[in-house]
């Protein structure tokens, strides 16, 4: 009875470390107004975080893909 306890006791541990930097995002990010990432609507010309970063990501996999393409 004893190593089932220890084992229950042993895996709450790790599975709370590794959850433990999924806890802290969701802190981290939802303490500005109640939004996960701030103000992330684009008003205007007012540019948005998440656009821009969005946009460098779809970049990156068109620059990767064309690297991998053979050329013919």
């Amino acid at each position: 009875m004893g190593d089932v306890t220890e084992l229950f006791i042993a895996m709450i541990f790790i599975g709370a470390l590794a959850f433990a930097p999924l806890g802290y995002f969701i802190y981290k990010f939802t303490q500005k107004d109640g939004k996960p990432f701030g103000d992330i609507e684009p008003h205007g010309d007012s540019p948005s975080l998440v656009n821009d970063l969005a946009e460098k990501v779809i970049a990156l996999v068109k620059k990767q893909l064309n690297k991998s393409k053979p050329s013919s």
